[in-house]
């Protein structure tokens, strides 16, 4: 896949138009790739972004799928996240994108177009909900920052302090120019015209940092059974190459949450999985209330990560670090950051644990691969993780319901990513989520994703041969919200039709095989790798079938539920 290569960013004049100020501003800043739709009220703006300026537009066919792409996009690169959109009806179907983003710590800016000032004297115009600022105050409970640039004096200044802020704290952040702002002149600060493009991160305080250091390092030599828990902050932070020297120094096991899926090689020696609390696998669950000291490191306390239950590690045998905060047992050091603890963790002197690790999954490998038997969820995954093992080189993106608690069950080898919205958990992510990760890396994504998940998003897929992408779909068919079945007295409310997914590939311009047994898929997987273009499997499967993550997370969900 080509794609244009960046225009070098020339000298900026003292005034500037404020539409050519922020396509010079976002070029500076290393933006080469921007997603969105274009409407009436963003049109200035984006017939800007579409000059040959070194910005290559990415455009889908509704907004929730330019929000998840982007997503995917930031995740996948560690870039700025850049989403256009129009004022009122481009705004609002992008919330839930955003707002995935920013339960997930996903830096995107979102640039909205508005209403000109001589629009606004009338009473009610367009697209508007309440007032002209309504869309801002939503976007204000959405993201770390939301303004509207309305004085022609601060605008550089006020563009420059939202992204810096987007990108200190990691989350998406809004901007509203109305179109009669587009050609306004704008004064260029000096400051602001010699930036280099570079957004510094603050420093950690060195001495607090020294001494959260100099206490773990303590605790492990007095640990017996330390274990590593990696967090997805250090990836967002680029520490996980740190992470990697430490866990091999110290020699202890490593889970991750699901969040961090990928944050440290899955065929590492010392990986054992992913951590789950109550609903995880057993072995992994065992060895986490055993261990006398864990190091979190850059791992959000959520939910999901805890098994929906009590917190299976204990304060007083911890030590958690993130964001800018590290916890030693009860002793609190701020003003240190994941990055830079982790860093000086691993060059420092450590006491050597030696055990013995095992990744731990939750399925069963047949005796055979049938080429009569209907093919199952387990079966499904397993062929699947033949396929990764064979076929080295694919990024993974899992959808929510079970394709998220199914995904945990895949090994990917090496370096590659795996990416899923494992705390927001929104439907509809994957399938845009996998062509901004292709736009982003190059790399060619496999995508597990249900039925439902897919009638969301997925025709969007239809996209992809013009923009040069070959994601492969693999697609649960089990006819309906799977996931819920089992806690539903009505089933019927939870069917949805039958598509024909294959089919539907084929008429959008890729490829598409159908798999009812694990011969069959087998075979598909094989046939799909060869192609340049998209590819959707359809995998017909039983529609009472789980996968055992999704099982154990139902049977919990539902006794605290009768708990509560």
């Amino acid at each position: 896949m080509t794609r244009r290569k960046p225009v070098q960013s020339a000298a900026w004049p003292a005034t500037m138009a404020l539409g050519d100020f922020l396509v010079a501003y976002l070029q500076r800043a290393g933006v080469s790739q921007i997603f969105g739709l274009p409407g009436d009220h963003d049109l200035g703006l984006y017939h800007r972004f579409g000059a040959a300026r070194g910005l290559e537009i990415n455009s889908f066919s509704h907004e929730p799928s330019v929000g998840f792409a982007a997503d995917g996009y930031a995740r996948s690169t560690r870039k700025l996240g850049v989403v256009y959109v129009t004022y009122g009806a481009g705004g609002h179907n992008i919330v839930n994108a955003i707002a995935g983003a920013y339960a997930e710590q996903v830096p995107i800016l979102v640039i909205s177009g508005g209403p000109s000032n001589a629009e606004q004297e009338i009473a009610k115009i367009h697209h508007q909900v309440k007032d002209v600022e309504a869309q801002c105050r939503i976007f204000a409970e959405l993201t770390c920052t939301a303004q509207i640039v309305s004085e022609p004096a601060t605008a550089a200044e006020q563009i420059h302090e939202i992204v810096s802020t987007i990108l200190a704290e990691m989350r998406p952040g809004y901007i509203e120019i109305h179109r009669d702002m587009v050609e306004v002149r704008i004064p260029i600060p000096k400051a602001l015209r010699e930036w280099s493009g570079r957004f510094p991160k603050a420093p950690s305080n060195k001495r607090k940092r020294d001494e959260a250091v100099a206490e773990t390092i303590r605790r492990l030599c007095e640990a017996k059974r330390p274990l590593l828990l990696g967090g997805v902050k250090l990836y967002r932070e680029r520490a996980e190459k740190n992470f990697r020297v430490l866990a091999e120094k110290l020699g202890a096991p490593v889970v991750t949450t699901m969040l961090a899926k990928g944050v440290f090689p899955m065929d590492h020696p010392l990986h054992m999985g992913v951590q789950m609390g109550s609903f995880g696998h057993p072995a992994i669950r065992k060895r986490v209330r055993e261990a006398d000291l864990v190091l979190a490191l850059g791992a959000q306390r959520t939910d999901f990560n805890q098994g929906i239950a009590r917190s299976p590690i204990r304060p007083e045998h911890s030590v958690w670090a993130l964001d800018r905060r590290v916890e030693v047992s009860y002793h609190e050091y701020a003003d240190v950051s994941v990055g830079d603890f982790t860093a000086a963790l691993a060059a420092s002197r450590l006491p050597r644990h030696v055990e013995k690790v095992q990744y731990y999954d939750n399925l069963k490998r047949p005796a055979g691969r049938s080429d009569s038997r209907p093919l199952s969820i387990n079966d499904m995954l397993v062929e699947l993780n033949d396929f990764l093992a064979d076929c080295p080189g694919y990024d993974v993106v899992a959808e929510s319901g079970d394709s998220l608690f199914g995904g945990l069950e895949l090994r990917v080898p090496g370096d590659r990513l795996y990416l899923a919205q494992g705390y927001y958990a929104s439907m509809g992510f994957a399938v845009p989520a996998a062509m901004g990760l292709q736009i982003g890396t190059g790399r060619r994504p496999l995508v597990l994703c249900g039925d439902g998940g897919f009638q969301m998003t997925g025709p969007d897929i239809a996209h992809a041969p013009r923009l040069r992408l070959s994601p492969l779909v693999v697609l649960v068919n089990n006819g309906g919200w799977g996931i819920f079945r089992p806690v539903t007295p009505s089933k019927e409310m939870l069917d949805l039709p039958s598509w024909p997914y294959a089919e539907f590939a084929k008429g959008w311009g890729g490829a598409g095989f159908t798999a009812h047994t694990a011969a069959e898929l087998h075979e598909a997987l094989r046939a799909a790798h060869e192609l340049n273009e998209f590819v959707l499997v359809e995998c017909r499967l039983p529609e009472d079938d789980l996968s055992p993550i999704s099982r154990r997370y139902i049977r919990a969900s539902a006794k605290k539920a009768r708990v509560g």
